[in-house]
């Protein structure tokens, strides 16, 4: 056993420890949290507006601040960019992470230097808990790759700009550089096509260990690895033991990724986001990740079945239940407040709290990591149909992640009234559209994961007959517009 797998053992055994003792103190955890925030805020504009200086409960707190999403807070977002201090959080946050999914376009999430060492911290304690649980340490001799977007940053009004993952990748530990791939050189090319290419060469003869990202950016990755030596990415890698994924459910590529590996590896899950780092897989046993709750950020829960009434009942860590869906909503030290990110959780056990990302509380697709929501697909199709002399009855759209042939897609579909003079020209408005919109779908499109939109005609009357069958038809039910998943479209392609 060689020095690095004896000290990360004894690490391992320091953070399981340290983390043991928040974890079974949930409820004295988050209160030492929340009085944190509280006065850490306190003087800034947004603690000003709020009488922060009256908040001493949980109960005051929900009497000042409201729930809210990003266009609720973007007035205070847009004063930070313009650099004004002392607005969210004290000072100027170090980084904004960019990332899409509102009406309005892309969003700018602080990063402050309170809060960015939580992002590392996680990852890293991922690990460590793995080992501690496992005793398994060879990995950390070898190669490890991380596929993420680019570390180049642009900066604006003393405030660095980029993507969470590239923010990231400036913060690996001076113990992990050496074995960390691929190289600056590589991890800094924007067209996916050209990086993926770049990855293979500098890595496809290396000990690779551990290989981490989002499920089907790592697909693309495995294939054209296999493609180039004709090997199994197991045969390849023989001491790759250990996959680390977030961002999108990985029980639908399982297969298909140990098809490619040619065996089973062990897998550990994460939920970042630019937002926080909220949880990660503890342990290997235990279904569900733990959820981070000495780690700067302040939760409440809200029921999913509750959210859209008037008053929904606002909850803390210690009034939880296990099995309920509920709408997470955080307070942090990057000046978030009462904010909403769209996420449902269920906790599957309590004490410690572990969690699984249960879907949006609104309709969405992100089979691939797309976070499409409805909004933009509204918006898609109204842009195709402009200056056309194209009607529909009704549409929704769903993944298509195991197509017989080609590339997997979005299927949209249609019931015409009036069908467009040429369908593929149709489908290739919607698609622009799509892509001006959502800046992750146009990474998918660029990047050759995914093929554009496909449409599927539905037959007249196909969607009343869908919602009969479903003892549905009429009254204030509606078609989902979009779904993460392919009961509908299965159903509607059967009419």
């Amino acid at each position: 056993m060689s020095i690095k797998s004896v000290a990360a053992k004894l690490f391992a055994s320091k953070i399981y420890n340290n983390t043991q003792t928040w974890a079974k103190k949930p409820v004295e955890t988050q209160q030492k949290v929340f009085k944190s925030l509280i006065k850490g805020a306190k003087d800034t504009e947004f603690g000003k507006d709020h009488h922060f200086d009256k908040i001493k409960t949980f109960e005051d707190f929900k009497k000042q601040v409201p729930v809210r999403d990003y266009e609720d807070l973007k007035s205070y977002i847009d004063k930070v960019q313009l650099g004004q201090n002392d607005i969210l959080w004290k000072g100027k946050p170090l980084y904004f992470a960019k990332t899409s999914g509102t009406t309005s376009g892309a969003k700018y999430i602080p990063l402050t230097k309170e809060s960015m060492p939580y992002h590392i911290e996680a990852s890293r304690n991922a690990i460590l808990h793995y080992i501690h649980e496992t005793g398994k340490t060879d990995f950390v001799d070898g190669k490890m790759i991380f596929l993420q977007g680019s570390p180049e940053l642009i900066e604006k009004n003393g405030i660095k700009l980029g993507r969470l993952s590239g923010i990231a990748a400036h913060f690996v530990p001076k113990y992990l550089q050496k074995n960390r791939m691929p190289s600056w050189k590589a991890n800094c090319i924007e067209d996916w096509e050209t990086k993926i290419n770049a990855i293979v060469d500098e890595t496809i003869d290396q000990d690779m260990t551990i290989i981490s990202g989002i499920p089907s950016w790592v697909q693309m990755y495995f294939e054209r690895l296999e493609e180039r030596s004709g090997k199994k990415v197991g045969d390849l890698f023989k001491n790759f033991n250990l996959f680390i994924y977030g961002g999108v459910n990985y029980e639908p590529y399982r297969a298909k990724f140990e098809n490619l590996i040619g065996r089973k590896v062990d897998s550990i899950e994460l939920f970042p986001a630019s937002e926080g780092f909220f949880a990660y897989q503890d342990s290997q046993k235990s279904k569900g990740m733990l959820l981070l709750l000495n780690s700067g950020i302040f939760y409440e829960f809200i029921k999913a079945e509750e959210f859209f009434s008037d008053n929904p009942k606002r909850l803390t860590i210690g009034e939880v239940e296990l099995g309920v869906n509920y709408v997470l909503i955080i307070s942090t030290n990057a000046g978030l407040w009462g904010y909403n990110i769209g996420d449902t959780v269920q906790f599957t056990s309590l004490y410690p709290h572990r969690i699984i990302v249960s879907g949006r509380i609104k309709h969405y697709i992100s089979a691939f990591g797309e976070h499409v929501i409805g909004n933009e697909v509204e918006n898609a199709m109204k842009a195709a149909m402009e200056n056309t002399n194209v009607r529909i009855n009704e549409f929704t759209v769903a993944p298509q992640i195991n197509p017989i042939e080609g590339l997997p897609y979005h299927e949209w579909l249609v019931e015409f009234e009036n069908e467009p003079e040429n369908m593929a020209t149709f489908a290739e408005a919607i698609d622009d559209a799509m892509r001006k919109q959502n800046i992750y779908y146009d990474d998918l499109i660029t990047g050759n994961i995914l093929q554009k939109v496909v449409i599927t005609k539905v037959t007249k009357n196909g969607f009343q007959e869908y919602m009969k069958s479903q003892g549905k038809l009429g009254g204030q039910n509606k078609i989902p517009r979009l779904s993460n998943n392919r009961d509908i479209a299965d159903a509607l392609n059967k009419e």
